[in-house]
């Protein structure tokens, strides 16, 4: 089955006039036909569901933002591009082929959600996009798309927490990026709309998620679902880097077995070599190679424990030491980790180190048992997912990869580094480069020799962010 372009498209497309001359815009002319209504039914009938995590059906997730609408301050759509997790390049390759299509797709939810502003959220190191999407917002309002609907370009931190969804309204209200508990369809923004006043509620979609919708009001649901499954219709951009060929960004239809999304997106493993397991992000179960005929799917990736996520798959292949990637996996969440949740920080902190241990072969049975307490206590009173990841990730490299932990602990395996898990800076010429600067972070968020052995939310929260409007 080949690639297709649905919302990747195989080009960059470099204006607007580019844009309407591919029938782009239809998407947002028959949504001023529309009531917010039947724009919501149309999301819902197509099934189309959140291409950056949980997969939660988008059309349900508008109609509760429209359903929680506050009297005193409008909504505000909020379109998450603060892409950070590891293996995933797919919404900034997106936003650098089509601009356009993400703008057209969030100018809709905000007249499904009767929101008055559009934020684009993300990162100041995107420089190359944040150009891109200032200027076709430029172009769009021009052109009068806008028309009462303000459009912001706001640029954030690097910091993974940034792109959780609650922590992405804490840090464009001008605080930190710590999660918060309440839901952001009962409290959105405050100082960026009206300073301290009542906060509307806030409809947040990622990327991938905003560039499906205007074909889809265009098109009907029933086109949307012409490719697909039934429980998961459409499309998926997927990112394939790691012990493989080249590395890339591609789509393909949703249920297109794993292997071969491996096959047309990085060429398949090296000459000479297997594949022994895929990471999908570093929030799911990882796929050993038993699984890579798995549809890529909700259901499909789900009923084997583990999931889609934002379709970053790391390949690793016969050369690489599991040990080492549940050591490198570990440190990544642990350094990310605000420190809001003692158990989350600590305990993935204590995670990181006996890991590290077994990786290098200094580990022994009581490090085993260390990590076996610490995946059971990490989660607990945790306010996102990032403590879960832990649990879920290196609980099932243990769970599968059972024999190279022991060959490690009993002298069988000679001392290997934690493998490096970081964002991806970049794919250029099939070669994806990653966030080299992680291996000096440390769990404070600071790049100095020495952590300073406090936490994020102790160190920062006193400190005004450089963002705050």
């Amino acid at each position: 089955m080949p690639l297709v372009h649905r919302v990747l498209h195989p080009k960059p497309i470099l204006s607007l006039d580019e844009y309407l001359a591919r029938a782009g815009g239809m998407g947002i002319e028959t949504a001023r036909e529309m009531g917010s209504a039947a724009i919501i039914e149309r999301v819902l009938a197509s099934g189309l569901r959140g291409r950056g995590g949980a997969g939660f059906p988008t059309g349900r997730k508008w109609q509760t933002v429209s359903e929680n609408q506050s009297v005193a301050t409008p909504a505000t759509v909020v379109v998450n591009s603060a892409e950070g997790e590891p293996g995933t390049f797919k919404d900034r390759t997106i936003l650098r082929r089509n601009p356009f299509l993400v703008i057209e797709g969030a100018l809709i939810a905000a007249r499904a959600v009767s929101a008055d502003m559009v934020i684009f959220a993300m990162k100041q190191s995107f420089e190359g996009e944040l150009s891109r999407m200032r200027a076709a917002i430029e172009e769009a309002e021009d052109a009068g798309w806008s028309q009462d609907v303000e459009l912001i370009v706001f640029e954030g931190p690097d910091e993974y927490l940034y792109g959780e969804e609650s922590a992405l309204l804490e840090t464009i209200d001008g605080r930190w990026p710590f999660p918060r508990i309440v839901p952001t369809f009962r409290r959105g923004l405050r100082s960026v709309t009206t300073g301290e006043a009542p906060a509307g509620p806030a409809l947040v979609n990622n990327v991938e998620t905003v560039a499906n919708v205007a074909r889809i009001v265009a098109r009907g649901a029933d086109w949307f679902r012409t490719i697909g499954t039934p429980e998961s219709p459409g499309t998926a951009v997927c990112t394939v880097t790691g012990y493989t060929d080249h590395h890339g960004v591609g789509e393909v239809h949703m249920g297109t077995p794993l292997r071969e999304v491996i096959e047309l997106i990085g060429g398949g493993p090296r000459p000479g070599r297997r594949i022994k397991a895929v990471l999908s992000g570093v929030a799911n179960g990882i796929i050993p190679a038993a699984h890579l005929d798995t549809p890529v799917s909700y259901e499909g990736l789900t009923a084997i424990g583990s999931g889609i996520g934002s379709a970053g798959f790391i390949v690793l292949d016969d050369t690489v030491d599991m040990a080492s990637v549940a050591a490198g996996v570990a440190r990544f969440l642990a350094v990310e980790s605000c420190g809001q949740c003692s158990p989350c920080k600590l305990d993935g902190i204590t995670l990181a180190t006996h890991l590290t241990k077994v990786s290098v072969s200094l580990g022994r049975s009581h490090d085993h048992e260390v990590i076996r307490h610490r995946l059971g206590t990490v989660t607990e009173r945790s306010r996102c997912f990032l403590a879960t990841q832990q649990q879920v990730v290196v609980g099932s490299i243990l769970e599968h990869f059972p024999e190279e932990f022991e060959a490690h602990i009993s002298g069988g395996a000679e001392s290997v580094e934690p493998e490096l898990i970081a964002e991806l800076v970049d794919i250029r010429r099939g070669a994806a480069l990653l966030d080299e600067r992680h291996r000096q972070k440390q769990p404070d968020w600071s790049y100095g020799p020495r952590d300073s052995g406090t936490v994020p939310v102790e160190l920062y929260t006193s400190l005004v962010p450089p963002w705050r409007p």
